[in-house]
């Protein structure tokens, strides 16, 4: 059984299929589904050493825009 670090995310299979050799378009819609799946985002903050005290101010950050969306949405949709 495998063991994962506190926080650690398992990576979904991103698949996508080139038609007709179109590679660049390939390359395109695969660019978008890592950069909403956020492997981006998550390769930039492994990059250098983060310390606790900006690993919580960024979570409690990333928590209130979260609530901020949540918030917006609620509003609008009724």
């Amino acid at each position: 059984m495998a063991r994962w670090k506190k926080g650690a995310v398992q990576l979904k299979d991103i698949k996508v299929d080139v038609i007709d050799n179109d590679l660049e378009k390939a390359m395109r819609i695969l660019k978008k589904k890592i950069q909403n799946d956020g492997l981006f985002k998550r390769l930039k903050l492994k990059k250098n050493f983060e310390k606790p005290s900006e690993y919580r101010r960024r979570k409690s950050r990333e928590a209130l825009r979260r609530q901020r969306i949540a918030t917006s949405r609620s509003k609008y949709s009724r």
